[in-house]
């Protein structure tokens, strides 16, 4: 069995407790009272400006007893990333695309930011390297990144999700040995699928969106501060079948 804690938007600068209500939910994780999770996993939005003060306190609140593996966001800027979550003195330009291993699993964190914009794609740099991620693959791998690539229902969020995202489906279909693909972006819970295999979208942590049936047509009255920060567990089994359960975090 493998457990993978997923949350996102953490939006470190974008209120006064960003960096309050990040830290609850990485506490949370650290005080678990077993040692199963095989990763933690934050989808974007690390940083709300990409200065590199807010990365120097993401790093200290990300700091975990488990492996945190992260991938950038639109609000992210790639070259601090690199420099201050990354430890690169001199960042490389390009996508920040990383794959990390565990015992049971791959990790394939892609970066879907478009530099200055709040849409995303994956470039043809990422999809060459995700492929070659998959032909070497000996364990399942946890495909990761950012912007949902399907419609959510939510029209602010629709406007600014993955575009272009036939070329990654025409990868993944078919392919057993990917269990799900694992986004944010949207600041809300959500399961769906994609390419066949389940896309599950971590809720938000600096804040929750709206849906329009609650009120939230329109970005500026969607995103709602007062709801608690929240995060999913998503659960691979023997049988190779996925639970996700959402839990909030008071």
């Amino acid at each position: 069995m493998i457990v993978i804690a997923h949350l996102s938007d953490i939006h470190i600068g974008a209120t006064p407790d960003a960096v309050a209500r990040a830290d609850r939910v990485m506490r949370y994780l650290d005080a678990l009272p077993c040692d199963e999770l095989d990763a933690v996993l934050v989808t974007g939005d690390i940083a709300d400006h990409g200065l590199a003060e807010e990365y120097e306190q993401a790093g200290k609140v990300l700091a975990s007893r488990h492996a945190v593996l992260t991938c950038p966001g639109n609000h992210d800027v790639r070259a601090e990333y690199r420099r201050v979550l990354l430890g690169e003195p001199e960042p490389r330009p390009g996508p920040v695309n990383q794959v990390r291993r565990t015992s049971r699993a791959i990790y394939a964190m892609c970066d879907s930011s478009i530099p200055g914009e709040n849409a995303g794609r994956l470039e043809e740099e990422t999809i060459a390297w995700l492929e070659g991620v998959l032909e070497g693959a000996d364990l399942p791998v946890f495909v990761a990144f950012h912007h949902p690539p399907v419609t959510l229902h939510s029209p602010p969020l629709d406007e600014i999700r993955l575009h272009r995202p036939q070329r990654l489906e025409a990868l993944l279909a078919g392919r057993t040995d990917v269990p799900a693909v694992l986004t944010g972006h949207a600041h809300t819970p959500a399961a769906t699928t994609f390419a066949g295999r389940p896309l599950l979208v971590a809720p938000g942590v600096v804040s929750t969106v709206r849906l329009p049936w609650e009120g939230g047509t329109t970005l500026g009255n969607c995103i709602d501060f007062d709801l608690p920060p929240a995060l999913a567990f998503h659960v691979l089994d023997d049988d190779g079948r996925m639970t996700t359960h959402y839990r909030v975090v008071p």
